[in-house]
C-alpha cells in the first residue's frame, strides 16, 4: 500500500468530524474548558471481579499493591511532563515480557483521575492483544483499517472498554511490518489530532518488542516518552541496556520490571 500525502486532508477532516461531534455533546453537557474527562461512557463500568479477570487494576483493596505501582509510574510521568498531556510508548525488551499488560494498566491508572482520560492504541500489528484482553469485539476494524481508509472516520474504531474514561483503538488488520504505516505522515497526523485538541487526554501506544523489530524505534519518534518493560528473570541486564540505546535519552522515562507476561 502507498501512503500519499494528498490524503492527509481527508485524514484530518475525518478526525475533526468525530472531535466536533464530541464538542457538540459537550455543548449539551458543558464542562470546564475543552475537557472530555467527564464524558459519559454510556455504561456503569466493569465490576472489580471482572476487571481482575482481565488483569486490570481498580480502586478496591484486593489489588491495592498493583494499583499503587501503576500510580507511581503515573506520578513520575506527570512529574516529567508538567502540565502538558503526552503520548507514551510502552514496549518490551523481548516478546512476552508484559508490555501490553503494563500499557493497559497504565492507561487505567491515568483514568483513575476523573479529570483525565486515556486512549490506548494497539500498535503491535504482528501480535495484537489488547482487544482480546479487554473483551472488545473490533467489528469496525482498528488502527490499520483507519489508516488505509481514513474516509471511514475515526469514530467507528474508538471502542469502549468497560473502564470509565478509557477508550481503545485496536490494531485492526494483522500486518507483518508496521514500519510503512508508523512512519507515514498519516499516522503522525492521527496522533497529533487525537492528543492536541483536549488537554486531559493521554495516549498510550502498545508497541511491539524491541528485539527483532524496527517498529518500536519508529514509533518512538511519534511519542513524547518511552517506557521499556523488562521481563523479571527473562531479560538480562545486557539485553535491557542494549534495548534502551534504541531510543532518544530525553524520551526515556524508565524501565519497568514485570513478573508476568
Amino acid at each position: 500500500m502507498s501512503m500519499k500525502d494528498e490524503d492527509d486532508k481527508d485524514l484530518a477532516d475525518s478526525i475533526e468530524e468525530v472531535l466536533e461531534s464530541a464538542a457538540r455533546n459537550l455543548e449539551r453537557h458543558p464542562t470546564h474548558g475543552h475537557s472530555i474527562a467527564r464524558m459519559n461512557d454510556g455504561m456503569g463500568g466493569l465490576a472489580p471481579l471482572q476487571l481482575e479477570e482481565r488483569r486490570l487494576i481498580h480502586r478496591e483493596e484486593s489489588v491495592r499493591r498493583q494499583s499503587d505501582a501503576f500510580r507511581e509510574i503515573r506520578t513520575r510521568l506527570l512529574g516529567i511532563a508538567g502540565q502538558q498531556n503526552f503520548v507514551t510508548l510502552v514496549v518490551s525488551v523481548s516478546p512476552r515480557s508484559g508490555a501490553s499488560f503494563v500499557a493497559r494498566n497504565l492507561a487505567a491508572a491515568f483514568a483513575f483521575d476523573e479529570a483525565k482520560t486515556s486512549l490506548l492504541i494497539d500498535c503491535n500489528l504482528r501480535y495484537p492483544s489488547q482487544h482480546k484482553a479487554l473483551a472488545v469485539e473490533p467489528l469496525a476494524g482498528g488502527l490499520i483499517d483507519f489508516l488505509e481508509q481514513p474516509a471511514l472516520g475515526i469514530a467507528p474504531v474508538l471502542y469502549r472498554t468497560g473502564i470509565p474514561r478509557v477508550r481503545l483503538i485496536p490494531a485492526g488488520k494483522a500486518r507483518e511490518n508496521g514500519g510503512e504505516y508508523f512512519s507515514s505522515h498519516r499516522m503522525g497526523t492521527l496522533l497529533d489530532s487525537l492528543s492536541s485538541r483536549y488537554p486531559d487526554r493521554y495516549l498510550f501506544l502498545d508497541g511491539p518488542a524491541i528485539k527483532g523489530s524496527p517498529d518500536a524505534r519508529i514509533l518512538s519518534d511519534l511519542a513524547d516518552f518511552v517506557v521499556v518493560v523488562a521481563g523479571y528473570g527473562r531479560d538480562t541486564p545486557a539485553a535491557i541496556s542494549q534495548a534502551v540505546t534504541n531510543f532518544d535519552p530525553e524520551k526515556m522515562a524508565g524501565v519497568v520490571f514485570n513478573h508476568l507476561p
